[in-house]
């Protein structure tokens, strides 16, 4: 490679760096302290917000390589998604993502790691996690803001934020819109809470060696039981990482934002 090339790749390099940094930065680091807990997140308002005028909620929940202290590395994974100038002007809406402290999990499940892809053993009935506690403690907060479109409330997220999304999904039934699980599992008892309520996308990696694919097949076979009519989408080239192309798809968010809650 020339020395002119050269400089231009490291060029084309560090631009994409500052747009990836201005655009992370974009998202305010809050935090939520409830029952002497607190729950790092970050948010991102529309352009131009105005306190005033009703905007969408959409909750994204990160996966287990992203929990932490630092209140940054949740948005490793679906930010720019959001930050998208693009998307932010054809979809403007609130986004929260919160961050899981690393000692805890989204899912009330218990995970083997000792094999992969990993083994799990959901215990619902125990009652949410402290950091799930803490996520609904947060989306009531936002549920009250009158700036906060009640109809238009939705829910992401990827492996780890998967298994949350499933979960939240059952222990808040009459609240999302639509959701969007990825590479994620579940308890399939539990979808009965809201099979018919909350149109769902789900997506999965064929070849995901982490969070077996079979998970989201049992999920998507347990709402088709109960009546609902799930979209599922499985990449046939894709491990664990279905997030990639999954937010590539051009009819993700229009698909996201077409529904309302249902009365």
């Amino acid at each position: 490679m020339s020395r002119k090339n050269l400089f231009c790749c490291f060029l084309f390099l560090g631009i994409g760096f500052m747009v990836h940094a201005q655009n992370t930065s974009l998202f305010k680091e809050e935090k939520l302290i409830g029952n002497g807990d607190t729950l790092l997140y970050r948010v991102l308002y529309p352009k131009n917000f105005d306190e005033n005028t009703s905007y969408p909620l959409v909750f994204f929940l990160h996966g287990a390589g992203e929990r932490g202290s630092d209140n940054s590395k949740q948005l490793t994974h679906g930010s720019t998604l959001f930050t998208n100038e693009k998307n932010r002007s054809f979809f403007p809406a609130i986004v929260v993502m919160p961050q899981c402290p690393q000692d805890d999990y989204w899912a009330q499940v218990k995970v083997d790691r000792s094999n992969y892809p990993i083994q799990l053993d959901f215990q619902f009935e125990k009652g949410p996690t402290k950091a799930m506690g803490l996520v609904i403690s947060l989306l009531e907060d936002f549920q009250q803001k009158r700036y906060v479109n009640k109809h238009q409330v939705y829910l992401m997220g990827l492996s780890m934020g998967g298994m949350g999304t499933y979960e939240l999904l059952a222990r808040k039934p009459h609240t999302f819109a639509a959701a969007i699980p990825i590479c994620g599992a579940g308890d399939p008892e539990q979808v009965k809470n809201y099979a018919v309520k909350t149109p769902i996308w789900a997506f999965h990696g064929a070849k995901d060696n982490v969070v077996a694919p079979l998970h989201s097949f049992e999920m998507v076979t347990a709402l088709l039981k109960q009546g609902a009519f799930p979209r599922f989408t499985v990449y046939d080239f894709a491990n664990h990482n279905s997030w990639d192309p999954a937010f590539s798809e051009p009819d993700l968010l229009p698909w996201l934002f077409s529904h309302q809650l249902k009365e």
